[in-house]
């Protein structure tokens, strides 16, 4: 028998029952459809956490802080520094050195900075993925006296004379504008001082600062570019130790060390490998990757428990095409003995009934792929309308589209659906060929 004519066959005994075959593609549609859909939802999951996770911060950027370990003095100074350079696959590395606002003043007219202030390299912020909001960032041949003022930097200005905190109210008005502050930072002349002690009757000394500009905001970066003056952490420093020796204050380790250190790495493998080294040199440590490593953990046990369910619908099929390849048998026996009869190969049998398992396989699969598409736009176009109307996030609380089909889904559910069919037609197939040929052609 020519195969295209074992092809005819099959066909013509499939659409010959049409109902039977129908119900029995159906079990594989029903299957098929719920393997697809389970699978789009951990798949959409997968991808909502991917956005939430880059939208709160870069997953190659480490920060290190001072802690206790078994090695290690746990002070972040800068022999720790040297150590962590040493790392492998470093982009980027930063100390971040606080200056407390009781140490300097920096003044424009009669208004005084209230809000933090951070030593930091700063010609590594453009690396970390800093951005302007106005001016530019610093370059390798900054000055030190260079600055940048956070994107809520004008309304940390106070005025000193003022009652209660002298701060500028950040309350906007009917129309949702927000008052401008006291200070324009692009356009007025900043200058700091270090600090006397009360009772010095020396005048202060003025230095002007530079501003190269305004960061914009960024919740995700560290430190965080809003309320805040990045300046050169060398000059931090010497501020620091200026105002000590003014005051007469001992400088002591914890006071000279610095209060974090920011790691950038050239990829997100290889974070796992620098968080271990920072840990073993008796640090600790904190990295996006982490807590996505952790995430994902979750998110592939959702995924299989999602695909198991799945799996039994089409399990459920798979049980229902051997029944009905059985049944086919039993109707069919005599025309198998013809067919031995007449010297057709035994294996053209066998053939024969998988070409037509497969067939109703592939079919409900075709099927199930199409109707699978159509109920992940209807998700998510609900999830959408869910998010509109308030409920922010979606389904899930991650925004986005809730169910994702990706292509490679599509062909491995089809190869999948229609090798279920084959498997499930194997028995009967086998079944068919042990039949006799003289007890089929006496079979009424």
């Amino acid at each position: 028998m020519k195969f295209r004519d074992m092809i005819a066959m099959s066909l013509s005994n499939l659409f010959h029952r049409r109902v039977r075959t129908v119900l029995t593609v159906m079990g594989v549609v029903i299957g098929t459809c719920a393997i697809i859909v389970m699978l789009s939802l951990g798949f959409g999951m997968r991808q909502s956490m991917e956005d939430m996770m880059k939208s709160m911060g870069d997953l190659t950027v480490v920060t290190v802080y001072g802690g206790g370990g078994s090695r290690g003095s746990g002070s972040l100074d800068d022999k720790a520094l040297k150590n962590m350079q040493k790392l492998p696959n470093v982009t980027a590395i930063t100390p971040v050195y606080y200056l407390d606002p009781s140490c300097v003043t920096v003044s424009c007219r009669k208004y005084q900075f209230s809000a933090m202030v951070y030593g930091v390299a700063m010609d590594t912020l453009k690396t970390f993925g800093f951005q302007a909001e106005s001016g530019n960032l610093p370059g390798s041949d900054f000055k030190k006296t260079d600055i940048l003022f956070g994107s809520e930097s004008g309304y940390d200005f106070m005025d000193p004379k003022r009652q209660n905190d002298g701060m500028m109210d950040r309350t906007p008005d009917k129309n949702g504008n927000m008052p401008k502050p006291f200070v324009d930072l692009e356009k007025d002349k900043f200058t700091l001082s270090v600090n006397l002690p009360e009772d010095s009757t020396a005048r202060k000394k003025d230095v002007k600062l530079n501003v190269l500009g305004v960061l914009a905001q960024d919740y995700s970066k560290n430190p965080n570019p809003s309320d805040c003056i990045f300046m050169d952490i060398d000059y931090a420093k010497e501020l620091k130790a200026k105002y000590n020796k003014l005051n007469n204050v001992k400088s002591s380790e914890s006071q000279d060390s610095y209060s974090q250190i920011v790691i950038k790495m050239d990829s997100i493998e290889a974070v796992p490998d620098a968080v271990q080294q920072i840990t073993d040199l008796g640090y600790q440590s904190y990295s996006m990757e982490s807590q996505r490593d952790a995430m994902e953990k979750q998110l592939r046990t959702i995924q299989m428990i999602l695909g198991g369910l799945g799996a039994i619908s089409l399990l459920v099929a798979a049980l229902g095409i051997t029944n009905t390849m059985v049944m086919s048998i039993y109707e069919r026996t005599r025309e198998i003995g013809i067919m031995k009869v007449l010297g057709c190969i035994v294996w053209n049998i066998r053939a024969m009934f998988l070409v037509e398992a497969g067939t109703i396989g592939f079919l409900g699969g075709a099927a199930g792929i199409g109707i699978s598409y159509g109920i992940s736009a209807l998700l998510n176009s609900l999830a959408a309308k869910a998010a509109t109307s308030g409920q922010e996030g979606g389904i899930f609380g991650m925004g986005g589209n809730i169910s994702i089909i990706p292509l490679w889904l599509v062909f491995a559910s089809l190869v999948f659906s229609t090798m279920v069919g084959l498997i499930s037609g194997i028995l009967p197939a086998n079944r068919a060929m042990k039949i006799s040929a003289l007890t089929a052609i006496k079979q009424e």
